[in-house]
């Protein structure tokens, strides 16, 4: 058990940081301090009390990221009931079967989604109010007491501080360490939701081992732009600054490239979350054109001109990111290969970590100086992390590639009201599966492989890994993205060309898909015989994704 309660850890801290910026609205420069933010939770806290939220209840949260969004969050979890947050980017009929399914009682919501909403499909709720207003959408409460309390709610918030709110004021609920705190649905690649169970201890060990680790510093700003009702986000773009003093930008808004570099010019974060995806993209569309051109790589083979050239790109990249920040964390899904090695080479401030949903979600981290390209850092001290070789022994190739499985204080209980699913996760020695397969080096460094779900199993017993064969097609000119599965026997590879840069270039798709199929040849040369492609199938259409932008493999294999 994690020694700090995780509650009291915001309690102390809105008291000790009550002036400080807490929480702005990017696109609309809305700002809170941690004062306003301790008195809109305490004005909620009254609301839940009022209209009879008990301590366990459960209270679904479906809308964009704003500084609103987080308040509501919090004022759930300090009261002493459990928290859904509902990814956006759910359908109306997934979000309502996610509600019915938590048994929440009240659903905070913003006002666009609730218009897509059939309230015959939330038949459990007593209750749905805006987020950012307290607007009652919908009241099932005896007498409408809902609708009641939240006309009178000023009112009554100033008779119960009738001086003002103040910092002595703020007192949260007692809320042991090993009590249910969120129900997290997640967005998989291998098909439906589940809710899992994470303790106040899972949150408090992920928050407390960055804390602890002086990666962020009160004063701070950070911009937050990936979905804040996935774990990674809502961990460590929000829960753990504001046990620091940290102020949270809230983008708000679609993470286009053009919107990104302005909102980092602008607010010059400390250090920046993100996944995968968003810098690969910089690297494909910005760096790789020009350094692979004859005579910068010409260049680049004289030492003292390749320095010269790596640090120009390394300011540049920085320059980018705001200029300001200590260190990039990757986490949600694995780095390009190429990337990583390209960014460690030029000494980009970069490093990757690994986690999951189950583990809320970090399992390993470490800091950008000692990283090694590949890995996904080590495992945390609280953590401990084992491979499992059981079910790659008959494999002739299975090296030291096995399942990583995990235990420690960021474990979760397992899945809402699915004990088979649960039972499932846990090994009969107290173990969690993670369902993905890799390797942990003699320092401890682990290396991802790959899903076991996704591994395909060769004609000669031999393991492959799609995800790596995957790194290197999407390396190839004109490759947006690619996926590798088994068709008859036969590895292909499905392809969506990338559309962007064949306009750039000024070439007609089907000159581009040509050139594409022609590098099938140079790829085969970079596999082992058994992970050979024999056919690229073209794919038009960028493939369906979660919201953290995970490719959903399960409609494609």
């Amino acid at each position: 058990m994690i020694e700090q309660n995780f509650i009291r850890l915001y309690q102390d801290s809105f008291r000790e940081h009550w002036a400080l910026p807490a929480l702005t609205n990017y696109d609309t420069k809305e700002s809170y301090t941690y004062g306003e933010m301790a008195a809109d939770i305490a004005r909620r806290h009254l609301l839940f009390e009022r209209i009879g939220l008990k301590p366990g209840d459960k209270v679904a949260l479906l809308g964009k990221d704003s500084a609103e969004w987080c308040m509501t969050f919090m004022s759930v979890i300090t009261y002493g009931a459990i928290i859904v947050p509902v990814l956006p980017d759910f359908n109306a009929a997934d979000a309502a079967s996610i509600v019915t399914h938590s048994d929440a009682k009240y659903l905070f919501v913003s006002d666009k989604i609730w218009e897509t909403m059939d309230p015959s499909q939330l038949l459990l709720l007593c209750g749905a109010v805006s987020i950012r207003d307290y607007t009652v959408f919908l009241d099932r409460t005896e007498g409408g007491l809902l609708s009641q309390e939240v006309e009178g709610l000023s009112r009554s918030f100033s008779e119960r501080y009738p001086s003002g709110f103040t910092a002595e004021d703020i007192r949260y609920a007692e809320v042991s360490n090993d009590d249910l705190i969120l129900l997290n649905y997640t967005s998989g690649t291998t098909g439906f939701s589940k809710g899992v169970m994470l303790r106040a201890n899972n949150l408090a060990g992920n928050v407390t081992y960055v804390k602890d680790r002086d990666i962020m510093f009160r004063g701070e700003t950070i911009l937050c732009f990936l979905p804040l009702a996935h774990t990674y986000s809502c961990a460590f773009n929000f829960l753990t600054p504001l046990t620091i003093g940290v102020h949270v930008y809230i983008l708000g808004k679609i993470p286009s490239p053009l919107t990104l570099i302005k909102a980092f010019a602008d607010v010059r974060p400390s250090f920046v979350i993100m996944v995968p995806l968003i810098i690969e993209k910089l690297y494909h569309k910005a760096i790789a054109p020009k350094i692979k051109t004859p005579l910068i790589k010409f260049l680049l083979r004289l030492p003292v001109l390749r320095k010269v050239i790596h640090k120009s790109i390394r300011s540049k990249l920085i320059e980018s990111f705001g200029g300001n920040f200590r260190q990039i964390i990757i986490g949600g899904a694995a780095l390009n290969d190429e990337v990583a090695h390209f960014l460690y080479r030029i000494g980009f401030p970069l490093t990757v970590g690994y986690g999951m949903t189950e583990c809320g979600p970090l399992i390993s981290y470490e800091d950008h100086s000692l990283w090694l390209p590949g890995s996904c850092g080590k495992s945390l001290s609280i953590m401990g992390v084992r491979i499992d070789h059981s079910g790659q022994e008959r494999h002739s190739d299975s090296g030291d590639v096995g399942e990583i499985q995990v235990r420690g204080e960021n474990v979760c209980l397992g899945y809402y009201k699915n004990a088979e699913l649960t039972a499932e996760l846990f090994t009969p020695d107290g173990w969690m599966r993670t369902g993905d397969l890799g390797t942990i080096d003699s320092l401890g460094n682990i290396f991802i492989k790959g899903r076991s779900k996704t591994m395909l199993l060769g004609s000669n017993g031999q393991n492959i890994y799609p995800e790596e064969i995957e790194s290197k097609i999407n390396n190839l000119p004109y490759v947006l993205e690619s996926i590798v599965t088994e068709r008859d026997g036969r590895l292909i590879a499905l392809i969506v060309p990338d559309r962007q840069a064949i306009e750039h270039k000024g070439i007609s798709p089907d000159q581009a898909w040509a050139y594409i199929g022609r590098c099938r040849a140079e790829l085969n040369g970079q596999v082992g015989a058994y992970e050979k492609i024999t056919a690229f199938v073209r794919h038009d259409e960028e493939f369906e994704k979660t919201p953290k932008r995970s490719i959903k493999r399960f409609l494609y294999t």
